[in-house]
């Protein structure tokens, strides 16, 4: 029996005008939930997701956070599935290649700052501590982006001779490290301008120089070259 207009699912056109609108001006005029709500639509095919968008926002306290969130997390909201968690862990992932790729295909990196925008994607919502190296050439240009090591919560040991070999692999002219305080706040503590100034005192021995160490939180960044630390 064919099936009449008013027998379909009251959020199958909902989901037509959001598309709709995204199509004319991208996220302009879309609210936090809106937004995860069209992600959804992709990822949860025959269901309501506006309460669930609702409810993911309320649970991990924005747009942010729910991106930020581990797969168990995702998973225990009512309403997301494997599939629709692993979307969601995926949407994030591919900003981050995205801004990664843009980051490798510059001519040249003049200062740090141009490396944030990848480093918070990729970084800021770690749990647990992660120290990356970035190897560059003598014109400044990206080589690598490697992590040298990943620690507890609050922890993370780095080894200087690693951190080396791989400038060595690389032949590497420069270097600019980057960790995270998944805890909150980017200053640096003493182990890391310990860390910081050992590492340079062996990159001078060898001839290759560090640009920049930079700290990154949700709270914001640090950099030693910016406060002149280096």
């Amino acid at each position: 029996m064919k099936k009449r207009a008013g027998d379909e699912p009251h959020y199958i056109d909902h989901r037509k005008r959001l598309r709709e609108r995204f199509r004319k001006a991208g996220f302009e005029g879309f609210r936090d939930y809106e937004a995860l709500e069209l992600l959804l639509t992709y990822a949860v095919p025959r269901k309501d997701v506006k309460p669930i968008s609702k409810e993911l926002i309320v649970r991990f306290g924005g747009f942010q956070g729910v991106l930020d969130a581990a797969y168990e997390e995702l998973v225990s909201v009512a309403g997301i599935k494997e599939n629709a968690a692993t979307f969601l862990l995926a949407v994030k992932q591919c900003a981050a290649l995205y801004l990664k790729e843009g980051i490798l295909r510059k001519k040249q990196i003049t200062s740090t700052s141009s490396l944030l925008d990848y480093c918070r994607v990729a970084m800021s919502g770690l749990r647990d501590e992660q120290f990356r190296v970035v190897f560059l050439n003598s014109q400044n240009e990206v080589i690598a982006d490697e992590v040298i090591q990943e620690g507890t919560v609050n922890h993370s040991v780095v080894y200087p001779r690693k951190v080396m070999e791989r400038a060595l692999y690389h032949k590497a002219s420069s270097l600019i490290f980057v960790h995270n305080h998944p805890g909150g706040g980017c200053k640096p503590s003493s182990e890391d301008k310990r860390l910081t100034n050992q590492l340079m005192g062996i990159a001078m021995g060898l001839g290759i120089k560090v640009l920049d160490h930079m700290i990154i939180s949700k709270s914001g960044h640090f950099s030693f070259l910016e406060k002149g630390l280096l």
